[in-house]
């Protein structure tokens, strides 16, 4: 009961402040609305872009991966940094300087309204069919499974998890669909430091747990124990190969934190350049201690458990095993609070892309800002209700973070290619970008979903008769079948890429795009983002170089 009344309070807590914070907000306009009248600041912005990032999915997720390959998968943490800061650098000001809501938004100016309306059609597939029901499955899992629902209600597991998935998905419609994103972000900055506080308990108690009751001894033991695990390049059977680093890592991180609406929304409301810079580089410095809460405790549970349980379990076992009783009701509150981070800030970014891109643009061309939030907050209420109803069919989906992963693969490289493209040229016509989208798609499903299973199953099948039954072995196996997801992605970025390039030199729009500067926001950058963000690739680079084994 105690566990249920903190979870309880602190979920409270986090409601009445954001309420507090929000209720002056005018709501009735986009900007009020979908950027938070353009007023976030750097804390906020940093506080909001990691809970948005942050939820079940990666802690179970990452720290499985981790319990399996060890440090080598602190790629997709560590790496993200080096990414805020080309987006803070690069991206940004340009984002700003057209006032943008949305990213595809620069497509319609860049290219055409098609273009547009094509790439946020792409977002909002991916947002419904597969991250909203995701983040509502295994969020509702973590709570069905760490407070026992099922017993406390005297229910089955199946009725629990969707008792669970409703609630969070309508306590985080409350926040994305009637507070907009201020509302979203000033949650999720209390969150953040929940999170932070939370997440770093979980590996200080696993240290101790194995160190008897101190830190360093126990992180000295887990080095001792497995030397091989502290390796940052991984190997090419492993989840994060090092030369995956080099070729479609990179791509994944740049399209993430420079491109995806669900993210850099955060940025786009900020109240100047210079906060923004400042919110993207804080969160890029908070970014490199990821590891610390996302992949160290994996590796402690692989000791822990000596490698007995399986990989998916290793976290939330760890939690239960090492977390005194009386902080259960403290991070189960801190988890729920990145569930619902996550489920809200997807569905904020789905409404704003329904509204300023698809119902003013098709639908209501005259209508005016008060009637877009409107049906824009309708939207956003059919959306959750459809994600809700997928969320339980994802128990059928096998692996959550692969099934993840692959999907989004299907336009995120698309998507970055075109902005790409048409940010560093000026006379590649819309034709092509529409060509890229629909090649890239298309190519990258035939080559992960029909071409690859078959020819891996091929390989472990005749491994089998062949008597081949180790785990690693397979898993080489496995890995030397077909290419890695990350290599196609990038094979598949150079190839769309001159493909857009080639149609551009034969077929050239008449005139050359010029990128429209508007006064919304100061554009005057904050003067050390290039040396702090040095910094910030200097550390990461430091960090690779001091784990290589």
């Amino acid at each position: 009961m105690l566990g249920i009344a903190s979870f309880l309070g602190f979920t409270i807590l986090v409601a009445v402040i954001a309420y507090l914070a929000t209720r002056k907000t005018d709501e009735n306009s986009s900007d009020g609305y979908f950027l938070g009248g353009r007023s976030l600041t750097a804390g906020v912005i940093a506080g909001s872009l990691l809970l948005t990032n942050l939820s079940t999915e990666q802690l179970v997720g990452l720290n499985g991966s981790a319990y399996r390959d060890g440090l080598s998968v602190m790629a997709w943490e560590t790496l993200a940094a080096i990414a805020m800061v080309v987006t803070a650098v690069f991206l940004l000001p340009k984002y700003l300087k057209s006032g943008l809501t949305t990213i595809p938004q620069f497509l319609s100016d860049r290219f055409d309204v098609a273009t547009k309306t094509i790439t946020s059609g792409l977002f909002l597939t991916g947002y419904v069919v597969v991250l909203l029901p995701v983040i509502l499955y295994s969020g509702g899992l973590a709570i069905r499974d760490m407070f026992d629902v099922a017993t406390l209600l005297n229910v089955s597991k199946d009725i629990a998890l969707v008792i669970c998935i409703w609630g969070i998905g309508i306590i985080g419609s409350f926040y994305a669909v009637f507070g907009g994103l201020k509302a979203v972000a000033v949650s999720d900055s209390i969150n953040a430091i929940g999170l932070m506080i939370g997440g770093i308990l979980i590996p200080v108690f696993g240290l101790m747990a194995i160190g008897d009751g101190s830190v360093f001894e126990g992180l000295d033991t887990l080095i001792s124990a497995n030397p091989e695990r502290f390796d940052s390049t991984g190997e090419s059977y492993q989840e994060v190969p090092f030369h995956t680093i080099f070729t479609g890592m990179m791509l994944v991180q740049l399209f993430y934190w420079g491109t995806n609406q669900q993210i850099i929304q955060r940025a786009l409301g900020a109240k100047s350049l210079a906060e923004g810079q400042k919110g993207l580089l804080l969160a890029s410095f908070l970014k490199i201690l990821g590891p610390l809460i996302l992949v160290l405790p994996g590796m402690i549970a692989y000791y822990y458990f000596e490698g007995k349980i399986d990989m998916n379990s290793a976290y939330p076992e760890l939690v239960r095993a090492v977390l005194p009783a009386p902080l259960v009701g403290f991070f189960a509150a801190v988890l729920f609070g990145a569930i619902l981070s996550s489920f809200n800030s997807v569905l904020n970014s789905s409404v704003t892309l329904f509204g300023i891109d698809i119902y003013k643009q098709h639908i209501n061309q005259d209508a005016n800002e008060k009637t877009v939030v409107k049906y824009g907050k309708i939207f956003g209420i059919c959306l959750a209700l459809a994600a809700m109803l997928i969320a339980p069919l994802i128990a059928n989906a096998g692996s959550i973070f692969d099934y993840l992963q692959k999907i989004n693969g299907i336009y995120n490289i698309p998507i970055l290619t075109i902005i790409a493209v048409g940010f560093l040229t000026k006379r590649v016509p819309a034709i092509a970008a529409k060509v890229a989208i629909f090649l890239g798609s298309g190519l990258y499903i035939i080559s992960q979903f029909i071409i690859g299973p078959k020819m891996i199953e091929n390989a472990l099948n005749a491994a089998k008769l062949s008597g081949v039954t180790d785990e690693t072995a397979l898993r080489i196996i496995e890995a030397d079948a077909y290419p890695h997801f990350l290599d196609v992605m990038a094979v598949l970025f150079i190839l769309n890429a001159l493909t857009m390039l080639i149609i551009g030199y034969f077929k050239p729009r008449k005139v050359a795009y010029v990128q429209k500067y508007t006064d919304q926001v100061s554009i005057v950058p904050y003067k050390y983002v290039k040396q702090i963000g040095l910094i910030v690739c200097a550390i990461v680079i430091l960090i690779y170089i001091s784990f290589a084994k």
